[in-house]
Parts: structure tokens; C-alpha cells; sequence
């Protein structure tokens, strides 16, 4: 069995880290202390910067996600917008007046529902510039005139966004 140490001799014979020879030091040996200040200071500092940069993505992400939150259901809406433009176009050429504005008003109701939802129809009108980065070109025709080479001759389809996300691009011809 063993014995416990006695009071002379040392509780553990492990040498003292650094900390603890910096913590009880001489004190005509200031430079140490300063050091160990420095290098504490020094991570303080960063593990500040980290936990700021922790914080300020995490409430960017926020609120992206909020601002995005319905992404999937206005996506899901937009085939029902364009059934409406599609039944517009058709009923102003063959429908009484009445049954018209009855479908204008509902379609109106819809249109604003989604805008304050945050949903907005991009404008893309033929003989505008072609950019890929907004525009998805379905179909390439032989352009009619060198003025019109790189233009919009026909918008398939609308492009919406939501917020600054193109969330559909428009399907646009373009003349080649």
C-alpha cells in the first residue's frame, strides 16, 4: 500500500507548465508576462472575430431564408399565371364583356397576391438585347436585318423573380 507523500516532499514531480511558471514568476521578469498577456489577448480577440463572423452569417442566412421562405409555392404559381395570360388573350377575342372583366378581376387579385409576397415579373419585350445571364434562349432564327442580330424577336414565356433570385428565367427566340 502506498504511502501519502509526506509534507516535505512535493505532491507531484511533473514539471510546471509554462502558465503556471508564468503565473508564479519572479517579478523582475516582466517580458513573460507580457507574453502570456499578448498571446491570451491574442486569442480573445480572435475567438471575438469568429463568434462576430459566426453571428452576422447566421443572421444573413436568416434572412435570406425569410426572404425566400414561399420559393417552392410561387414556383408552383406560375403555370396558373400563365393559364390566365393565355385564357386573357383568348376570351378577350371571343367572350362577353362581363365574363371578361370578371377574369381580369380574379386574374388582378392573383397578380397583386403574389407581388406582395414579393414575386415580380421580370420585362423582357422583343427587339431587347439578348443576355444569357437573364434571358434562356429556346430557339435561334436567322435574323431578317444585321440590326437585329442578338436581339428578342418573340418572349415565349415570362421570367419572374423573387426579390434580387431569378427564380424563372424568361424563354425568349432570339434572332441569329
Amino acid at each position: 500500500m502506498e504511502q501519502p507523500p509526506l509534507e516535505d516532499e512535493p505532491a507531484h514531480t511533473s514539471e510546471p507548465t509554462d502558465e503556471e511558471q508564468i503565473m508564479y514568476k519572479d517579478p523582475n521578469e516582466p517580458e513573460k508576462t507580457d507574453e502570456y498577456f499578448n498571446k491570451e489577448r491574442d486569442r480573445y480577440l480572435r475567438l471575438f472575430a469568429e463568434f462576430d463572423n459566426y453571428r452576422r452569417r447566421t443572421i444573413k442566412e436568416r434572412e435570406e431564408l425569410i426572404a425566400t421562405a414561399g420559393k417552392d409555392i410561387l414556383s408552383a404559381m406560375l403555370p396558373i399565371v400563365d393559364d390566365f395570360d393565355r385564357a386573357l388573350v383568348e376570351l378577350s377575342k371571343t367572350a362577353d364583356e362581363n365574363t371578361l372583366e370578371g377574369v381580369k378581376l380574379i386574374y388582378n387579385k392573383l397578380i397583386n397576391t403574389l407581388k406582395s409576397k414579393g414575386l415580380e415579373r421580370m420585362d423582357v419585350a422583343p427587339n431587347d438585347v439578348f443576355d444569357s445571364e437573364i434571358h434562356d434562349a429556346i430557339t435561334l432564327i436567322p435574323a431578317p436585318s444585321p440590326e437585329y442580330k442578338g436581339r428578342i424577336v418573340d418572349v415565349v414565356q415570362a421570367g419572374y423573380k423573387l426579390g434580387d433570385k431569378v427564380i424563372r428565367f424568361p424563354k425568349v427566340v432570339v434572332a441569329q
